[in-house]
């Protein structure tokens, strides 16, 4: 397969309401999406870095400029390209793994398409459907939340993640653990706390979470590995697992009993694949975080769910979760479960009309022949 050129699109799609975070709040998810031109077929990729570079270091601005600049052009003289290549070709630039990700996953995506072969079958899929949870952002008071989590739970969703920071954590836990009762309820911290606050997180353990996710910053496996001895809540990384060296590293340590693997922070869905191996050889258990994907980044998101160590519901939610209309014909939640795509590659293209509609800028990069 011989890569053409890479359109690179800026998208602004308004959410359905506003995402609060303990870093920040979105009200629009700025997005950059990929169509990699082949002479066999065309792929499809999402990057999923933010606006601002508050989850990681990257944002779309940065990983605009990083793939149009180096990314894109290294590929040039990769010779029978496939997936495969993308990674050790783009390894000698350091960092800007959502880019690298997305561009993995265009290139992957049209080789797919040109084989017909689906994205989950070629990632090892065992599932047709996979079960979803959903992410409940900082809400203005607890009365709010509870009719917040109420509306998802009616929706048929299997899990309930809530968002937390210092001031917004014990209260909001206890309030819809004694409203709801014995739900799959777990609590993401986005690296809010320190690590002095174990006696504080240690008040969660009654009320019976799956698990506490990145309670502290990313580097500190150290303090990860103390505080899980410290408390009974288990505790899942996002933000520290990068790889699957990572992924090993933080398991030997006592860091974490649980992985959320977003395939963006890792570099792709092939890294993706290796630290979901890893994980199952260790018998710990991963899920499939997000990135307030569009259908694009959901499809491949519920593909890599579908593998057998997804034991937990990730944050695969409907497309009507964040989007009012979303770039792709909309997922669905059935059952509180989403369908695994069937179709050659992504299984989804992006309705064309909608996409110009929320596209702000457009940058071709074209990959002359060598």
């Amino acid at each position: 397969m011989k890569l053409t050129g890479v359109e690179i699109r800026t998208i602004q799609v308004p959410l359905v309401s506003p995402f609060r975070t303990s870093f920040g709040t979105e009200t629009v998810r700025e997005a950059l999406v990929l169509r990699a031109v082949t002479d066999e077929a065309e792929g499809w990729g999402e990057c999923g870095a933010g606006t601002a570079p508050l989850y990681s270091s990257e944002y779309t601005y940065a990983s605009a400029d990083a793939l149009s600049r180096y990314l894109v052009p290294a590929l040039a003289g990769v010779t029978d390209l496939s997936a495969h290549k993308v990674a050790p070709a783009l390894a000698p630039f350091k960092g800007h793994r959502m880019a690298k990700a997305a561009l993995e996953t265009a290139v992957l995506d049209a080789d797919l398409r040109a084989r017909g072969v689906s994205f989950g079958h070629a990632l090892g899929a065992i599932r047709d459907t996979v079960p979803c949870g959903v992410s409940v952002g900082i809400t203005e008071s607890i009365p709010e939340l509870l009719d917040t989590v109420g509306a998802y739970l009616d929706a048929g969703y299997l899990r309930i993640k809530l968002k937390i920071e210092p001031g917004w954590d014990v209260e909001p836990v206890r309030a819809v653990r004694e409203r709801f009762g014995d739900i799959l309820l777990q609590v993401d911290a986005n690296t809010a706390y320190g690590r002095g606050d174990a006696r504080h997180l240690a008040r969660l353990d009654p009320f019976d979470l799956l698990l506490l996710e990145q309670p502290l910053a990313e580097d500190d496996l150290l303090g990860h590995a103390r505080l899980a001895k410290q408390i009974a809540t288990p505790i899942c990384l996002d933000e520290s697992i990068v790889s699957a060296r990572a992924a090993a590293d933080a398991i030997a340590m006592g860091a974490c009993q649980v992985v959320n693997i977003k395939p963006g922070r890792v570099g792709g869905y092939l890294e993706a694949r290796r630290i979901h191996d890893v994980c199952a050889a260790q018998g710990v258990p991963v899920w499939c975080g997000g990135m307030l994907e569009t259908g694009l980044g959901r499809a491949a998101n519920v593909a890599l769910a579908a593998l057998p160590g997804f034991t937990l519901p990730g944050d695969t939610s409907a497309s009507d979760r964040y989007y009012r209309t979303d770039i792709t014909p909309p997922f669905r939640l059935e059952d509180g479960h989403l369908a695994v795509p069937t179709g050659p590659g992504l299984g989804v293209t992006p309705i064309q009309d909608v996409l110009d509609a929320v596209t702000v800028m457009t940058t071709w990069v074209p990959v002359p022949p060598r």
